[in-house]
């Protein structure tokens, strides 16, 4: 690079200055991460949405704004534990082994009753206390003694009985819970053909010796409960437009409260965390901002009006983001977010465009309670907006964006909603308009914006050039009626710029419209000029040196004047200030020097005021003024003259520091000379000479020429001048240091 940036500031600024962009930085941090805080902390404006929880009282009657059929989960949770709580505990199959076990115990038990009443040694004390003490059974006093005083064919018989008994009821299923119930039915499974004592004796053994043989399987349960609950399909619940979900007055219910959130109208109440996570989001977005900003667009920080801008729509978009998007149906998908990317794309910069719609789609997720397919929806159609809108040339530029716009919406949608298999057609019409909505929304707003504030913000738009660049501008028709030759030459220079702005990639548009308009100054005293003088005829020849220096360098400020009278864009008046810098007009210069000394002139007296050339566009208009001016009076003979006048005239404002403050490189440089040289070659290349007498016939479309009377044969433009002495850099001819 041979400069500073382009809005580097000058040696004369004041060290104060220095510290503008830094603090307009900070201060646009600190208010945009507020202002983003304070919209999404808090509920800053009236809305539809209430802050009620279970338990509360509801204030007003609240009605559902249109009708809704969703999934009630409160419901489908009630009806999936009805189907679980039908479903009774499962048990395992009788384990028969257990009931073999217990016969088996019931056969010990009743051998050794039997030894028992065959031991003749022991008395009845001794047999009763041992009867007492059998393991399993339970045997009162009473039934020790029937036992022990039953005759021998009646015990047989008890003995039979209850292993029979014990068998019948082993065989049933004996659940836990059902062990009471089973002893109970003992007696009906005793035979008839027994006695009393005997019944009561079976029934006191078998009572005991009965156990569960079926355990309950929490497994087997658990798995049929929750194939019970698996089989319930989602309750749904619909809610029609009007119906009242809450009364005044009403305590409010689950079933209330889940239906207020199906709309979207209960907001919960702001507290720490909320305010901390909108701090923390607000200051996301600030920092990526700002970081942006100071690593791809730093000339913002020079120019407050671009970052009031800036601050204005984008915190405008967040503010319609919270009120358009939470709680609302369809009304999100119709957020113009691909507006905001236009205006700043078209306005400020395209890639500055891009990364405040990701950065406003975060947003969007954010107030959306982390809608990822809203966010991309919204990216989507400010990315294909701003590409779409790269060049404004015309208003049917717009149109198309808002076509493309749609069209990306649309896809969107189909990529999000498709596989949302309760999606109803009524739904789709509703996402339909949305998108066609968004792109006509987000259209208009970019058109009007763009004039609106391209006049607000001092902006120079491309349609603001374009309508500068026709020649029935006043301006333009006034150069013409009383400037002609300064109107040829800026037309001349114009194709000179515009075709190097081309070449090095500058604004070849504001490098042609700043070119038409750089020398309107001249309209104030067009005469004094070389290119609109009658041939023959220089005023200055009677007016000193300062008097006509004083009068040259006054053309800028005449300029200035008509620009601001006839509301010139500010980047289009930065040419008319810019195109001579600070550079001296050399020619009455070096008269004040022959004439009084070059101890007693003042430079200062002879130079422009600038400043100097503060962007490309204007530097090249700069160089392609100096060389035209210059080709035009000197007339080069050959090419190779012409080339190297072109050379030394950008290397000698090089060398005088013209170029400093600009972001030309030397590449451009070297690019710039080239179209020089060649648009210069084809409007004064050496030209045929005549014989005394021939004149050649001129043709339709043609221009007239005229030899000049004191270089025999030379053909000049007619209208054109060069009887006042010029300087290689171009004298006071048509633009050089004039």
């Amino acid at each position: 690079m041979l400069t500073n940036d382009a809005d580097h500031s000058s040696t004369t600024d004041k060290p104060g200055k220095q510290w503008r962009p830094f603090l307009r930085a900070v201060l646009f941090g600190l208010a945009f991460a507020l202002l983003t805080t304070l919209t999404l902390g808090f509920h800053l404006l009236p809305t539809v949405r209430v802050t009620l929880d279970v338990g509360d009282v509801c204030p007003r009657d609240i009605r559902a704004p249109e009708r809704k059929t969703f999934v009630s989960q409160i419901r489908t949770d009630e009806a999936r534990a009805r189907a679980e709580a039908s479903v009774p505990d499962v048990y395992d199959t009788p384990d028969q082994s257990i009931a073999r076990q217990q016969i088996a115990r019931a056969r010990q038990i009743l051998d050794f009753i039997d030894s028992v009443r065959h031991d003749t040694y022991a008395t009845d004390e001794e047999r009763a206390r041992w009867l007492s003490a059998i393991e399993d059974v339970t045997l009162s006093p009473t039934i020790i003694k029937q036992i022990l005083d039953l005759s021998e064919d009646d015990w047989q018989a008890v003995k039979k009985e209850v292993i029979y008994v014990l068998d019948q009821a082993m065989r049933s299923e004996i659940r836990e819970g059902q062990l009471a119930e089973a002893r109970r039915m003992i007696p009906a499974l005793v035979s008839l053909d027994l006695s009393d004592t005997q019944v009561q004796i079976v029934v006191a053994l078998g009572r005991d010796l009965i156990r569960p043989n079926t355990f309950y399987n929490a497994e087997r349960t658990a798995e049929a409960r929750q194939a019970a609950r698996d089989a319930v399909p989602p309750v749904q619940r619909t809610i029609e437009k009007g119906e009242v979900i809450l009364r005044e007055g009403d305590l409010v219910t689950p079933l209330a409260v889940e239906a207020l959130d199906a709309y979207h109208l209960r907001r919960p109440a702001a507290d720490w965390r909320d305010i901390g996570s909108a701090i923390i989001f607000a200051v996301g977005i600030t920092v990526a901002l700002e970081l942006y900003i100071a690593a791809f667009n730093p000339v913002l920080w020079r120019n407050w009006r671009h970052l009031a801008l800036i601050f204005l729509l984008t915190g405008l978009f967040v503010l319609l983001a919270k009120v358009m998007i939470p709680g609302r149906v369809g009304l999100p998908y119709v957020y113009p977010l691909p507006a905001l990317a236009m205006i700043l794309a078209v306005l400020l910069d395209a890639r500055l465009g891009i990364l405040v719609a990701t950065l406003i789609s975060l947003v969007l997720g954010y107030v959306g309670d982390g809608d990822f397919a809203l966010a991309a929806y919204g990216f989507m159609g400010s990315l294909v907006g701003v590409l779409s809108l790269r060049r404004v040339e015309h208003l049917g530029a717009f149109f198309w964006a808002g076509v493309y716009i749609t069209l990306a919406d649309l896809l969107a949608v189909a990529a999000f909603r498709l596989p949302d298999r309760n999606l109803d057609l009524v739904g789709v019409g509703i996402l339909v308009i949305g998108c066609v909505g968004n792109g006509l929304l987000s259209a208009t707003l970019t058109l009007g914006g763009y004039y609106l504030l391209g006049s607000i913000f001092d902006i120079t738009t491309s349609l603001q050039l374009l309508e500068l660049a026709r020649p029935t501008h006043p301006l333009m028709r006034q150069l013409l009626l009383k400037a002609p030759g300064t109107y040829h030459h800026s037309i001349l220079v114009s194709n000179m710029a515009e075709q190097a702005a081309e070449r090095i990639g500058a604004d070849a548009l504001l490098t042609r419209v700043g070119a038409f308009y750089h020398d309107i100054g001249k309209t104030a005293r067009p005469y004094f000029f070389a290119e609109n003088q009658v041939e023959g005829v220089n005023v200055h020849s009677r007016l000193d040196p300062y008097t006509s220096a004083e009068i040259i360098i006054s053309h800028v400020k005449d300029g200035l004047e008509l620009a601001k009278k006839y509301r010139l864009p500010r980047k289009v008046r930065d040419f008319i200030m810019q195109h001579h810098g600070t550079s001296l007009a050399s020619y009455f210069y070096r008269e004040a020097v022959e004439q009084y000394g070059e101890e007693h002139v003042n430079p200062d007296d002879f130079r422009y005021p600038g400043p100097r050339p503060q962007s490309r566009e204007t530097a090249i208009v700069m160089l392609a003024d100096a060389c035209e001016a210059t080709v035009r009076a000197s007339r080069p003979s050959t090419s190779e003259e012409l080339e190297e006048m072109v050379r030394q005239i950008i290397l000698n404002r090089l060398l005088e520091g013209d170029l400093d403050e600009c972001d030309l490189t030397l590449r451009d440089l070297d690019q710039i000379r080239e179209v020089f040289v060649s648009i210069l070659q084809g409007l004064f290349h050496p030209r045929i000479k005549y014989p005394p007498g021939k004149q050649p016939r001129l043709t339709a479309g043609e221009s007239q020429i005229v030899l000049h009377p004191s270089t025999p044969g030379e053909i000049v433009a007619a209208g054109e001048d060069s009887e006042i002495p010029s300087e290689p850099d171009g004298g006071i001819g048509g633009g050089g240091q004039q």
